[in-house]
């Protein structure tokens, strides 16, 4: 079977209803064993999924975050319970270093050097952030609608494709932030700039 677990799940059931004479009943029996653990785990994923996406809905904070590309209800309800209202942070600058998402800065003389992103701070929701920049990099027809096109694009002429997914994080960090602590949803601008706008 090709290679993949989307295969897998799929040609699973077919193999083990079809091919019984290459496995003895006892592999038969502990390969379909945990074919149901599996499936179980299937099943608990998905219900979990569904309450975080209702207790989701319910929060306004959460709800509002949802309006950012790339963010749903895991990121916004793990924002929420992380910063609340985002007034511990002064600007949206301190919540991605805060994330870990900025470069290290290095200073000499008159010239500041930007090194690697510092990585400190909440590894999960820095985690979160990231995927949440490249769900919205390999979306390319939603860059206009959000306002990013302009900004990604000139982008990727001079970053990799790796530091663009982590510059896109830190973007998407201090507009959640913004979202959150002005009480606002996610808007596009005339201009094409990103700002969050009265809910």
């Amino acid at each position: 079977m090709r290679q993949g677990i989307r295969f897998l799940r799929t040609e699973l059931p077919i193999i083990l209803a079809s091919r019984t004479d290459v496995l003895s009943p006892r592999m038969l029996r502990i390969v379909e064993d945990l074919a149901g653990d599996w499936r179980r785990l299937d099943e608990r994923i998905e219900n979990l999924s569904r309450d975080i996406e209702t207790i989701a809905r319910q929060d306004g904070g959460c709800d509002r975050l949802m309006s950012v590309p790339g963010i749903g209800p895991i990121i916004s309800s793990a924002v929420v319970a992380a910063i609340g209202s985002g007034d511990v942070f002064s600007k949206g600058r301190d919540f991605a270093a805060w994330l870990g998402l900025v470069p290290k800065q290095i200073s000499t003389g008159d010239r500041t050097i930007l090194g690697k992103i510092s990585k400190r701070g909440n590894r999960y929701l820095r985690v979160l952030f990231v995927q949440a920049a490249w769900v919205v990099l390999v979306k390319p027809m939603s860059w206009e609608r959000h306002g990013l096109k302009s900004w990604i694009e000139a982008a990727k002429k001079r970053l990799h494709h790796n530091v663009l997914a982590i510059a896109l994080a830190n973007k998407l960090a201090r507009i959640a932030w913004a979202v959150l602590a002005k009480g606002r949803d996610f808007e596009v601008t005339k201009k094409s700039e990103v700002s969050p706008q009265p809910a």
